[in-house]
């Protein structure tokens, strides 16, 4: 795990390792300026030495500011180092997130991939910060203080020798408790994004059917989780403050005391009792600092796990770059296939298929039939679990993914639309396409007569997420963007649906007529957009029920039939 992270650090290796030299020099002029004090105090003052006090002062003040010089350079360093690390981190999660299958992307959820790019980074970037600088800091300072003590006071160590297995104890105690609640907070987000994620995204749902109530309660109840967690953690460390509060005075009675007999009888100088004074604070923050550090990496433990988890993930579908990037044409085979998305669960159940290039091919079927699964493979979302997909005469796997996708468009019911212009959206098949190449793609899928009516036409403003269109025209704007990647196969699973009969039907004649070569599959639940197709694949619990034109399925399957009779009655067929 660490070694995964911490290769990580790359070209911010320099700073990492110039932090720590920077807290090791920053440490020593500190812990030196108490002693020179008491020099002053005991050999300056006492002997009214002026240029001795004036030489030891000038030294002081040397020290301070290359402490302060070499703290700042430290604290530049680390801040750089931990962004940088950071930075990097994202990068390498999106990087592999983009090389995984739909497959991977279910296997961890959205939302816990979020929260390990956001919570779980930062929390990563706050412990390597920490680590290379608040960690050589605090025990440095810790070991420097308590031997510059043993050197001035000598005896009076010993009340350090009590006072700090007790601070140690008692902070080992606070920080036991606080790590619990930090990481069930902590652990709190991935339901907490989950939460806001589903509601953003479904806003439009929530308002339709009035759930902002419960949708709120929902929000509250996971917000409510990581406040309590953090509550109860912050309450536990409020603890530490009135604690070292009460060792530190503890510890400056008794220095006081024994220090004014060790000074009455020669023993000890003012000003070393005034300089352990200084480093029995330097020892108890440097205690609670490594305290703090401590609870903070194991805190953080679980982010480091979670992220390293996705990092070293290989994506269960190899993109196989070095495989055969022409595909010969648009034909595909299912040669028994079959399909699960779990290891008990079987989707599509021996599918043979035989579709020629060019040809225009309808699926229907009920709800999880497996429509939707079986144009998946196609493009190869998926992987099947048995058999073979063919496309253009090679196995889908044989293929360098990329070229393969580039060759297979796919457009879905739910339509995604970025923030820019039109053009601008259409261009995402299309880097390249020109004006008049959009246009032929929107004619064909009827988005022309909508665009040019807007002020701007193809240079219209898109909101994000397309809001500023109707389902229909989202629908009709993305199988144009479908058609500008000039695929071999277009699959459009159930793409008009928002789309009247009559726009529906212009599509597919000019889908037909304008784009000859181009093998099409519509799925769709309405029969009048798959009845003139070449072929018409009826899919039941996970098979193929028939394949056959339309008239051939009226007349020998029942389920068509009876699918048939009911659109018909009810008026959802086209005359």
């Amino acid at each position: 795990m660490l070694k995964t992270l911490l290769s990580r650090v790359r070209e911010y290796k320099k700073y990492a390792f110039i932090t720590p030299v920077m807290m090791v020099l920053e440490v020593a002029m500190e812990v030196l300026i108490p002693t020179l004090m008491a020099i002053i105090v005991d050999t300056g003052v006492s002997t009214n030495d002026m240029s001795m006090v004036m030489r030891i002062g000038f030294a002081i003040i040397i020290a301070a500011f290359l402490s302060l010089s070499f703290g700042v350079v430290g604290a530049w360093t680390a801040s750089k180092a931990s962004a940088g690390f950071a930075s990097n981190i994202r990068k390498d999660l999106y990087a592999k997130i983009m090389d995984f299958s739909f497959a991977d992307v279910d296997k961890f959820s959205t939302s816990s991939l979020i929260t390990r790019m956001t919570t779980d980074v930062q929390n990563v970037q706050m412990s390597f910060q920490m680590m290379i600088r608040i960690c050589f800091r605090s025990p440095i300072m810790f070991i420097f203080a308590i031997i510059m003590v043993y050197h001035n006071g000598g005896v009076l160590s010993l009340v350090f020798a009590v006072a700090i297995p007790l601070a140690a104890v008692c902070i080992f105690l606070i920080f036991r408790r606080t790590h619990i609640s930090f990481t069930n907070a902590f652990r709190g987000y991935d339901s907490f994004n989950r939460v806001v994620q589903e509601n953003l995204t479904g806003i439009r749902t929530v308002k339709a059917y009035v759930r902002e109530d419960e949708q709120l309660g929902k929000f509250e109840e996971a917000s409510e989780t990581i406040r309590s967690n953090f509550k109860r953690g912050q309450t536990i460390m409020a603890l530490m403050n009135p604690l070292m509060m009460t060792v530190t005075y503890c510890c400056m009675i008794a220095l006081s005391y024994f220090g004014a007999r060790l000074i009455n009888i020669g023993h000890m100088g003012t000003g070393e009792l005034m300089s352990i004074y200084t480093y029995m604070g330097q020892i108890l923050s440097s205690l609670v600092m490594t305290g703090m550090v401590i609870v903070m990496l194991s805190i953080s433990h679980a982010s480091m796990v979670r992220i390293a988890e996705v990092l070293n993930t290989k994506p269960s579908m190899d993109i196989n770059p070095d495989g055969e990037t022409a595909v010969k044409d648009g034909s595909i085979v299912f040669d028994h296939v079959s399909f699960g998305y779990g290891k008990n669960s079987k989707v599509l159940n021996d599918i043979n298929l035989d579709i020629k290039s060019g040809q225009m091919i309808g699926i229907i079927g009920n709800t999880g039939s497996g429509k939707t699964t079986l144009i998946s493979l196609i493009a190869r979302l998926y992987d099947a679990t048995q058999g073979r997909v063919l496309v253009g005469g090679r196995d889908v796997r044989d293929y360098n993914l990329t070229a393969l996708r580039n060759e297979v468009s796919v457009v879905l019911q739910k339509n995604t639309l970025f923030s820019g212009t039109i053009a601008e959206n259409m261009r995402w098949g299309n880097p390249e396409a020109t004006d008049e190449e959009i246009k032929a793609a929107c004619d064909v899928a009827s988005a022309s007569p909508f665009v040019e009516t807007m002020n701007d036409g193809y240079d219209s403003h898109v909101e994000q997420g397309g809001t500023n269109f109707s389902g229909g025209q989202k629908q009709r704007l993305c199988i144009a963007r479908a058609l500008l990647k000039k695929p071999k196969i277009l699959i459009m699973d159930d793409s008009t649906s928002a789309v009247d009969t009559t726009t529906d039907a212009q599509i597919r004649k000019a889908l037909r007529e304008d784009v000859k070569d181009l093998t099409k599959i519509i799925i769709s639940q309405r029969l009048s957009s798959v009845m003139d197709a070449d072929q018409i694949i009826v899919m039941k619990n996970g098979a193929v029920e028939d394949v056959g034109t339309h008239s051939e399925l009226l007349e020998r399957n029942a389920d068509y039939r009876d699918l048939y009779e009911t659109q018909t009655r009810g008026g959802n067929l086209d005359d």
